[in-house]
């Protein structure tokens, strides 16, 4: 009776060991497809599961999209990104500078002086006109940033003294170049053409010279 249960003391030790084993592969597929060893993002209240940088997985989940670089290639997949190692790929940090034509599945938009930045797994994106596709960027002065999206520019205005439409048209106009003129923020452009760390004061002073104009000219704003 003692021989049968050593052996099977020793069994359940053995097993023990093998899933031990089996639970530390380097290899394993996490809940994102990558390297086992994950970390969750809580910063900006974002709150996702993402593979550590240093990970290996021998494929790549979904469809990732290829960018091209001075220093080899990197792909980019559900928000991760992995650069090719011998047979398998590293889960590597975003290279800065490059071009992707989506968002992660999962991100956070972080308002920063105006100027949207999309957040996750330790990367910030912002939107190019120009290139069609989002920037991974050095992150932002992170001073007075906000998960809230700013007011709106929009102004209500009214004609007090019957000012017909095309007036109107040219009063508002008018006004707005001037606005920009004293203010040097102009919303017709990106982050109103001015710093991202400024585009907040210098949105504020724009909608006050605004409205001072369009009430010297008998307008009722709001």
């Amino acid at each position: 009776m003692k021989s049968v249960v050593a052996w099977a003391c020793g069994a359940a030790v053995v097993a023990l060991a093998l899933s031990a084993t089996a639970a530390v592969r380097p290899d394993e597929p996490g809940r994102h497809g990558g390297a086992r060893a994950e970390h969750f993002d809580v910063r900006h209240s974002h709150n996702h599961y993402y593979p550590d940088h240093g990970g290996f997985v021998r494929e790549m989940p979904g469809r990732p999209f290829m960018v091209s670089r001075a220093g080899g290639r990197f792909f980019y997949s559900g928000g991760v990104w992995y650069a090719p190692r011998g047979p398998s790929f590293v889960v590597v940090a975003a290279p800065i500078g490059v071009f992707v034509p989506v968002l992660p599945p999962f991100y956070t938009t972080l308002w920063v002086g105006g100027l949207p930045y999309y957040y996750a797994n330790d990367t910030y994106y912002v939107w190019r006109d120009g290139q069609d596709g989002y920037e991974v960027v050095d992150p932002p002065n992170e001073q007075g940033a906000s998960t809230q999206a700013p007011p709106s520019d929009e102004l209500f205005i009214y004609p007090q003294n019957g000012q017909p439409a095309d007036q109107q048209a040219s009063d508002k106009y008018e006004c707005h170049k001037w606005a920009s003129s004293q203010t040097g923020f102009d919303p017709t452009q990106s982050a109103g053409g001015v710093p991202p760390e400024q585009a907040g004061e210098k949105r504020a002073d724009y909608q006050r010279a605004l409205r001072a104009c369009l009430e010297g000219r008998g307008y009722s704003v709001r």
